[in-house]
């Protein structure tokens, strides 16, 4: 049960386009790591490169695998005409080459693809993706380390382009290009690929969500180590909740399980059938004699014989994707997969330059996995096939979630359930099912007043949690107030933070404490003025049309658009800009918060994890509500950031300390607190080569959303939960 597929195609002595080197290592890599260690016989690995041997397939005669349009496009036309795997299975797809985007359509470009005619010589991704998913399988995961952009030339970056019921990782972000490391011979994205999957213990990449966020981490990582412009993966899940599948069950945790379960019943709640039993089924593949998932999969049985109309998923937006970063890296000719010209012969490798600061200057040579030149535009093919399970369409905000369908007591084996689904497995035992019960929480957020504004005092809700009682209180409290008018109808609210003493860090009985949140430490805090949120978007926008101080700024880099939501995919790097700009024009001298006034600004006088108290609910901050902290309820996980302002203050009037989107610190990163400052200034002394962030974003667990949890990131990092909060000394007010 469970079992798994691929297939791997690696290209390195394309015909008319630039020559790679180690495209073909890459795929031979991904191919004998599926064997070996992933267990799949090695017929059930596809393995197309420039000298591959012939395929023997299952059935058929033998197959050419030498990665040719006409052998590519006739490989998924035949293969994939009947399905032929099992609900469970995981079909993997890895592509290393060269990709373009044309007439606003992905293409991978196989060995004889010609430049100058896209559209009849390259394989569009959608007629891919569209064909692996005729298998049978619940899951197909692609894998594609090429450039997939229009490049710098256009501007234009991908993800428009949907792939309906995919899990989708990409080697690079929109305008970026694909490296490959002479030292590592192999692209970063694949050599950070196969070192994830092979991560064992707690810090594993078993799921979807941590593989993506290893890979966010370690490809910009591997980059700069060897002398490479930026490199961000970006990756694309649909439906989003396929963050929690479960890849790798024998890395699998009780906690994925745990995952998986919700999941299934959170599904099977909303009338969401087929992927309740998606779930269920990876519940099994990981423990085989798990009684919840038996349950629910003999639920979704008896179901069958008088199925309720189900109802659609509600909508989710996509996981959000990484942007082009804001000054763009010219692309080194010989080391890099992308933007092939005409096809010269290979020029030999130069050796890694050493990293640089962004905006990167000139890097030596580059063969990068991207797109030819702009060829003239052409009509590109458009085979629209018609995926076995589409994603279901987004329900309407009226509808209501259909309930379980009534079930009696129902006696049905295990080997009897597996069979029904339609794949193989043995079972051992007889279960009974009752009806299914759903356990509520009361966990419930009054209704709350507005808040309001009278001169420079604001008056606001503050909360706070009860877990005995599993309540929410709120009571009305007042704080002064400063307003920035930065032109064109914007302004920038500060709130006034009294000065004090406090206790920093957590203390080592806290649930989710790390090492470096200690030792603690009594630290005096003098007032300063705080933003009463973290920077807009339209905030940015306004001080990114300054004048230059020191870096360009992209007018718009965020991943979810709104004027009102935070900016976020900004480096500590552009927040500094900011800052420079806005004092400059001002005459008051603002800053990133230092650490310790951040820490102190939003526990607002608490010493509970959390400023609400010892634990938080998603009616009070946007996080990952699949999770939860000390005896609080899940909730719901937006998967994006939201509004500012939109959930209750803090006692001194800041919102969203806790989620959203971490916030920049001034500090440089050292691994715990001895001999930091403790007269609230920023520790800018040592050369970690990290700056510091705090507060959790919409995609972190309670845990990391603590008041005393911190994370660090290189300096010039971006991503789609990076943001930042403006702070001011209070003698400029």
């Amino acid at each position: 049960m469970g079992q798994n597929w691929a297939i791997a195609v690696g290209i390195n002595g394309y015909k008319n386009l630039k020559a790679l080197h180690f495209a073909q290592r890459d795929a031979a890599a991904v191919r004998d790591y599926l064997r070996d260690e992933l267990g799949c016989r090695p017929e059930q690995v596809y393995y197309f490169s420039d000298d591959s041997p012939p395929i023997v397939p299952d059935v058929g005669p033998l197959m050419d695998s030498v990665p040719t349009f006409a052998t590519l496009k006739r490989f998924l036309r035949v293969r994939f005409e009947q399905p032929f795997l099992n609900p469970g299975d995981n079909l993997w797809f890895f592509f290393a080459g060269h990709g373009v985007r044309h007439e606003d359509r992905d293409y991978l470009l196989p060995i004889d693809a010609d430049p100058g005619d896209v559209a009849s010589t390259a394989i569009p991704l959608h007629y891919v993706t569209e064909r692996l998913q005729r298998c049978g399988a619940d899951n197909v995961i692609l894998l594609v380390d090429a450039c997939r952009s229009e490049g710098r030339r256009a501007g234009l970056g991908v993800g428009q382009e949907r792939q309906p019921g995919v899990v989708s990782l990409f080697a690079c972000s929109p305008q970026e290009s694909s490296y490959e490391i002479e030292a590592l011979e192999h692209g970063a994205f694949t050599y950070a690929l196969l070192q994830g999957l092979r991560l064992q213990g707690e810090g594993n990449c078993a799921t979807v969500e941590r593989l993506y966020h290893y890979l966010s981490q370690t490809v910009p990582r591997l980059n700069a180590e060897h002398g490479k412009p930026r490199q961000t993966p970006y990756g694309r899940i649909e439906p989003p909740t396929k963050n929690s599948l479960i890849l790798l069950p024998r890395q699998a945790t009780l906690a994925d399980v745990k995952e998986l379960r919700y999941c299934a019943t959170n599904a099977e709640v909303r009338g969401n059938y087929p992927l309740a039993k998606q779930f269920w089924i990876r519940v099994l593949a990981v423990s085989p004699a798990d009684p919840e998932a038996i349950e629910g999969i003999e639920r979704l049985v008896r179901g069958k014989a008088t199925p309720p109309m189900p109802l659609p998923d509600p909508p989710a937006p996509p996981r959000a994707q990484p942007t082009p970063p804001t000054a763009p890296v010219p692309a080194p000719p010989s080391t890099a997969r992308g933007t092939p010209a005409a096809a010269p012969p290979a020029a030999p490798r130069p050796q890694p330059t050493a990293p640089a600061p962004r905006p990167q200057p000139a890097v030596p040579p580059s063969t990068s996995r991207s797109q030819p030149p702009a060829v003239p535009p052409a009509t590109p093919a458009k085979p629209r096939p018609k995926p076995i399970a589409p994603s279901p369409p987004p329900a309407t905000s009226t509808s209501q979630s259909r309930p379980l369908p009534a079930l009696g007591q129902v006696r049905l084996s295990r080997r009897r359930v597996i069979q029904i689904l339609g794949f193989t497995g043995g079972g051992i035992g007889t279960v009974w099912l009752g009806r299914a019960l759903l356990q509520l929480n009361n966990w419930k957020l009054p209704d709350l007043q507005p808040a309001t504004t009278t001169g420079t005092t604001a008056e606001f809700n503050v909360a706070t949690v009860n877990i005995q009682t599993k309540s929410i209180t709120v009571e009305r409290k007042r704080a002064e107030f400063r307003t920035e008018d930065l032109g064109g109808g914007v302004t920038l609210d500060l709130m006034v933070i009294p000065g004090g003493t406090f206790t920093m860090g957590s203390p080592e009985n806290e649930e989710g404490r790390r090492d470096n949140e200690g030792p603690q430490r009594e630290v005096t805090v003098p007032p300063f003025l705080m933003g009463k949120y973290a920077v807009t978007q339209a905030q940015w926008r306004v001080v990114a049309a300054l004048p230059k101080v020191a870096r360009d700024l992209n007018a718009d880099p965020s991943s979810f658009k709104g004027d009102n939501r935070p900016v976020e995919q900004v480096s500590w790097d552009e927040a500094v800009e900011f800052c420079q700009r806005l004092t400059k024009k001002t005459g008051r001298e603002y800053r990133l918060p230092s650490e310790a006034e951040w820490e102190y600004a939003c526990r607002a006088g608490t010493q509970t994890p959390f400023h609400v108290g010892e634990t938080i609910t998603t009616d009070l901050a946007n996080y990952n509500g699949n999770y939860t902290y000390g005896s609080g309820p899940k909730g719901g996980y937006r998967e994006q950031t939201t509004e500012v302002g939109k959930f209750p203050a803090n006692a001194f009037g800041l919102y969203d300390m806790h989620g959203n989107v971490w916030e920049w610190c001034e500090d440089v990163w050292h691994d715990n607190y001895d001999g930091a400052p403790t007269d609230g200034s920023a520790w800018i002394t040592g050369n970690s080569g990290f700056r510091l962030l705090r507060g959790g974003s919409w995609s972190s667990n309670p845990r990391s959303c603590r008041s005393a949890c911190r994370i660090r990131y290189q300096p010039d990092f971006h991503y789609h939960f990076l943001g930042f909060r403006l702070a001011c000394s209070a003698a400029g007010t």
